[in-house]
């Protein structure tokens, strides 16, 4: 048998692996909320690791996906919150852990739950129609500045979200000023640069994929502090991993969106180890390897203090950029 071989055996072993031992493991389904709706990020998120779940036999319960959106995400969170206790239930975050009780006054904090581990970021890429001349984001910046507050659109998804968020960082880095134009998703977002009706957007891969590979939009830059790792060709001639970061155009604006798992408040050390392990088991399976080179997320993982230290200073770079943006609720 080769090295690989035994590899690949030993692998496939250590996901089929049953969490009989574990010190503690539900008995009965779990419920998987989700604090968006249908269709989105966060929902093909949570669809995706209940798939793993079952395929690989990681848990002996079901896992329910359960859509709970309004309020901004606002009826999830304050259903985990106020499941204090129960083991049951858990909730896949985006950034709207953070930008929802800012900007609605609701009573959440992401401290109102017990994190479990974070997933991935998810990466922003500014984007301009295909046909215009800009061929990086210093040049396209340029020209937003140049025409002067109110004349460029950004199109994004939402108000007072991740999308509006991003646009003022970029105008506070690069003093370009934007009218941004909200829209209900990214799907929607990448077709209205298409057809023109804005400028630019600032949408996760993911959303803007198909439109790139047929050469309708055109990426300058990705909001991280260092190029995706994906070297598979997206078009003739690129790949995610070609797209300069914005700080390489001498842009000086940074920003990736949590994608994380919570439990409610008041669960104890064993129930919270059960889900970690479950979801590294998750992580290691090539169904998710795949979905991750598919919407070139940025693989970055933590748990305990490491991930709660990330969650202080996310929150506070949120409150800093919504303050800034007169996005916090009186």
């Amino acid at each position: 048998m080769s090295i690989a071989m035994a590899a690949a055996i030993a692998s496939a072993a250590m996901l089929a692996a049953p969490l009989a031992h574990a010190a503690w493991e539900p008995t009965k389904p779990v419920e998987f909320v989700v604090p968006a709706g249908t269709g989105g990020g966060a929902d093909q998120m949570a669809r995706l690791i209940q798939g793993v779940v079952v395929k690989h036999n990681l848990m002996k319960q079901p896992l329910v996906v359960v859509n709970k959106s309004g309020g901004a995400g606002a009826e999830g969170f304050l259903d985990v919150k106020n499941a204090k206790g129960d083991p049951h239930k858990i909730v896949v975050t985006l950034s709207n852990l953070f930008t929802t009780p800012l900007a609605t006054g609701v009573p959440f904090n992401w401290r109102d739950m017990t994190p479990v581990s974070m997933m991935a970021l998810d990466n922003f890429v500014l984007w301009v129609n295909a046909e215009t001349p800009y061929k990086d984001a210093k040049s396209y910046l340029a020209a937003v500045k140049a025409a002067g507050p109110s004349k460029m659109k950004m199109g994004g998804t939402g108000s007072k979200q991740e999308d509006q968020i991003l646009t003022v960082g970029l105008e506070k880095a690069t003093g370009a000023k934007f009218i941004y134009v909200p829209f209900k998703g990214g799907g929607e977002v990448a077709v209205q640069l298409v057809g023109k009706h804005v400028d630019s957007s600032v949408n996760n891969p993911i959303e803007a994929v198909a439109q790139w590979r047929a050469g309708q939009l055109r990426p300058l830059c990705v909001f991280d502090d260092k190029r995706m790792p994906y070297k598979a060709k997206i078009t003739d001639t690129m790949a995610w991993g070609d797209i300069p970061t914005c700080q390489e155009a001498g842009v000086q604006s940074h920003y990736t969106m949590l994608r994380g798992i919570f439990m409610p408040p008041g669960v104890n050390k064993d129930q919270v180890a059960f889900y970690t392990d479950l979801l590294k088991k998750v992580r290691e399976t090539p169904e998710w390897k795949e979905y991750m080179e598919k919407g070139a997320f940025n693989q970055t993982s933590m748990e305990g203090e490491t991930f709660n230290t990330w969650l202080g200073k996310a929150e506070q770079q949120h409150r800093d950029l919504m303050k800034e943006a007169g996005f916090i609720a009186k």
